[in-house]
């Protein structure tokens, strides 16, 4: 796809010799930016290494996304340096306009981040003139607090922390103790005709949640394309014909490999609010790190939003997790 040079931001001031800007140039750059990303997040100490098929269907499969439009690469010499990606969604009555991206670790400090963030909003601003938005617009973006180049970065350019969340990890999986489901719900093996209602019966659990975004045919299409799935692993409580709560267990074996560990996510952990308060989610966590250590895993993670309604860091430090890395959700007002 053919971008003027007009849609990409100046290199003036970034002090990076034979530095250049361009849109993504579509399959070639995947192995690209996937090796880019993790080598940025291997430096700062971040558990996300994606690998080029998972990249691939992120960005194939995302709403209010056109990776050739909205994916932007920073090349020194031809070497990927940088990128920034944005999208749009819309979230508790907000048009969330989201930027992210990283810059490898030797070419920072020189103004790089800064004209990504910068070029990231302006590609936001044209994105939004597509919708006539009754609701309030924001600038978002989630940074490990590890990251506090991005941090001070954020900050400098007007944004603010309004939530935060965390990463917690149960290391060891010999000792979990296998829970009983409340009565009347059983577990039952996934089956390919009930994606759907799986998929459903999840969304609709997470309403109550901060910051929900209703879950999209693209989300549907993008969970069960991942090279990696493995539904064997998920535990879906079932009541009669109705999806109690689900674990979605995810293991993501390249980069368990790069990262050296054993390692399996809980990916999505939801049960649906006239199922809550029976002790549902604590049996199919146990059920769930039953299935990981089977699998050969030796340690579990998950993410959680730490003022989470339900409760939620309470149960997962007693069924032994503990916080692993936290992260803050930055917002700039729209102007």
């Amino acid at each position: 796809m053919t971008v003027t040079d007009a849609s990409l931001p100046s290199t003036e001031g970034i002090r990076i010799p034979g530095l250049s800007f361009r849109r993504f140039a579509g399959e070639s750059d995947y192995p690209l930016l996937a090796e880019l990303i993790a080598a940025a997040n291997m430096a700062d100490g971040i558990d996300w290494l994606p690998s080029t098929d998972n990249l691939r269907i992120d960005y194939e499969h995302t709403d209010g996304m056109d990776p050739h439009l909205d994916v932007l690469i920073a090349e020194a010499d031809g070497q990927l340096v940088g990128y920034g990606q944005v999208q749009r969604d819309v979230r508790d009555g907000t048009a969330v306009h989201w930027t992210s991206g990283t810059v490898l670790p030797e070419f920072r400090r020189g103004g790089l981040g800064r004209a990504i963030l910068r070029a990231n909003e302006a590609r936001l601003r044209e994105i939004s003139t597509r919708f006539e938005d009754t609701t309030d617009r924001a600038f978002d973006s989630w940074v490990d607090d590890k990251q506090s180049g991005a941090t001070e970065l954020l900050t400098s350019e007007g944004y603010r922390p309004i939530r935060w969340g965390m990463s917690m990890r149960r290391q060891g999986l010999d000792d979990v103790a296998e829970v009983p489901l409340p009565e009347g719900l059983e577990l039952r093996p996934v089956r390919q005709e009930d994606h759907r209602r799986i998929f459903q019966a999840d969304n609709e659990a997470f309403r109550d949640h901060w910051g929900h975004r209703e879950s999209t045919d693209e989300d549907f299409l993008r969970t069960f394309s991942m090279p990696e799935l493995d539904t064997s692993l998920w535990r879906v409580a079932w009541d009669g014909d109705e999806v109690a709560g689900v674990v979605t267990n995810w293991i993501w074996r390249e980069e368990n490999e790069k990262l050296g560990v054993r390692r399996g996510w809980l990916e999505r952990v939801s049960v649906r609010r006239a199922w809550r308060r029976r002790g549902l989610a604590k049996a199919l966590i146990a059920s769930a790190l039953v299935a990981l250590r089977d699998a050969g895993m030796d340690e579990a993670m998950l993410g959680v939003d730490t003022e989470n309604p339900s409760g939620a860091v309470g149960l997962y430090e007693a069924v032994g997790f503990r916080v692993k890395d936290r992260a803050t959700h930055f917002r700039k007002e729209w102007s």
